[in-house]
């Protein structure tokens, strides 16, 4: 079954590049750059479901205190500080064209950097305690509490004057996007998400691998 996500997420990764290059036209006030949106927005609605899972690993720990959702919480989070940081990188090479600058401390950009920041610490505490129940109750709690700030970073376009366009996809009051474009942007997010599921899969094998060890 593995093996078989693997292909999956293969073929999925192909057909979104050739959506996002061949099928989708240049967009006629960006040009070319605004196809990066076919990686910045999979790449963030990714990193929220890898948190979202860190955040029920960490509750489910909590009340069960079986190991096996702290192993799901340490995967997921290690796979959506990759994310997170794709979305950082991405991000600021469409802002340079975009807005004529790498970097500003606009509110979606500034609590997505604390986002990232607050999991790379959740995966440092992991590192910094030895005995198993406490580094897993530990890291519950800082996945729990790291959780609240995924809110934060998708609705801070509304609740703060913010440079960043509103919600591509979620949320109220959503960029005005045409059909094709949506379309393209959800058959990257199917991809992204079958690649999160492959690698979600292997680290959880690995954790349970180091356990026993």
């Amino acid at each position: 079954m593995t093996r078989l996500l693997g292909w999956l997420t293969v073929l999925g990764l192909l057909v979104g590049l050739g959506a996002a290059l061949g099928y989708a036209p240049r967009e006629m006030t960006q040009g070319n750059v605004q196809r990066i949106m076919y990686l910045h927005v999979p790449a963030v609605l990714t990193a929220y479901l890898a948190f979202g899972l860190v955040l029920l690993g960490s509750v489910a720990y909590l009340v069960s205190r079986r190991p096996a959702w702290d192993h799901l919480a340490a995967s997921a989070a290690e796979i959506g500080v990759i994310f997170t940081a794709i979305t950082i990188v991405s991000g600021s090479i469409w802002g340079r064209p975009t807005w004529g600058v790498w970097w500003t401390w606009d509110a979606r950009l500034t609590s997505t950097a604390v986002l990232l920041l607050v999991y790379v610490g959740y995966l440092l505490l992991r590192r910094m305690v030895d005995e198993p129940e406490a580094r897993a109750r530990y890291a519950a709690v800082v996945g729990i509490l790291g959780a609240v700030n995924i809110p934060i970073v998708h609705f801070s376009v509304y609740w703060w004057r913010a440079l960043h366009q509103p919600a591509a996809m979620l949320g109220p009051g959503r960029a005005p996007m045409p059909a094709w474009m949506k379309t393209v942007v959800f058959v990257n997010w199917i991809a992204f998400t079958l690649l999160f599921t492959y690698f979600l899969s292997r680290r959880v094998q690995i954790a349970r691998l180091e356990d026993t060890t």
